[in-house]
């Protein structure tokens, strides 16, 4: 079984419990407009030009994304980090894009990682068929599932896509009584608002106490230079980061209602 991956990251500390290593998969079924990995959108491989600087003189050297792996590949490359996984009780995270574009590929690394006996996460935006998360739920430890917004329509001018499927998956991995924990990323002029995180609030407490923890993750526009390379339109190039200062007051507002919260991953 192979897969197309576009980052493999390291003693990554954001993306679940200890240290991890997070396994980027390519290909997502969403077109959010403030997306920071729009190169991990297209299923297969895609070639930039990246400029080098060397010597005071610019080149262009083309650069693929997107490489195609085996299950034993990804687990030999996992094998090196063992050990900073056992010793801070972290694991393997796959993350996109949208992990579950690819199913197949992402069900037998989840059955390699329990064989090893690994924590595993799965980090994503819900889109998907609720059988691929059936197939997933006896492999998959942790879910980091995110909630763009509760309305409809606006979810769908932004990400090209109802919100519909994302929420009957989210009840479905908690009626499921899987390990969930939500994630809210915080986009300005998008769902920032009192209003918006109020309405969001609503809609949670329908979910009682199952959800473990809620990630207020804030915007940033770090990938402005993705957009160039890949001569993709970047809607938010004019919008400003996000600090954390920003999501206080978002937080004492899930807070208050019994949620545990963390601003970032």
């Amino acid at each position: 079984m192979q897969g197309i991956v576009f980052d493999i990251k390291r003693f990554a500390v954001h993306d679940g419990p200890g240290i991890r290593t997070t396994i980027f998969l390519k290909g997502c079924p969403l077109r959010c407009l403030w997306c920071h990995n729009p190169e991990s959108i297209d299923p297969l491989p895609v070639t930039s030009n990246k400029k080098i600087i060397l010597d005071g003189q610019e080149f262009d050297r083309k650069e693929v994304v997107g490489t195609t792996f085996s299950v034993d590949q990804i687990m030999r490359v996992l094998k090196q980090d063992f050990i900073f996984m056992e010793e801070s009780n972290g694991g393997v995270t796959f993350s996109g894009g949208e992990p579950t574009m690819q199913p197949g590929f992402l069900l037998e690394m989840l059955k390699a990682c329990k064989f090893e006996n690994l924590h595993t996460a799965v980090d994503t935006c819900g889109f998907a068929a609720q059988q691929v998360f059936s197939s997933l739920l006896i492999y998959t430890d942790l879910f980091l599932f995110d909630l763009k917004h509760q309305n409809s329509e606006r979810h769908e001018a932004y990400t090209g896509k109802s919100n519909q499927i994302i929420l009957d998956n989210l009840q479905y991995l908690l009626k499921a009584g899987k390990k969930v924990r939500l994630r809210i990323p915080v986009i300005p002029g998008f769902n920032d608002s009192q209003e918006d995180m109020r309405a969001t609030l609503q809609l949670l407490r329908s979910f009682g106490s199952a959800l473990d923890q809620i990630d207020l993750l804030p915007y940033h526009n770090i990938a402005q230079n993705k957009y160039k390379r890949f001569g993709i339109n970047n809607l938010f190039k004019d919008v400003g980061p996000l600090n954390k200062e920003d999501l206080e007051e978002i937080k004492e507002l899930f807070v208050s209602s019994g949620f545990r919260v963390k601003i970032g991953g």
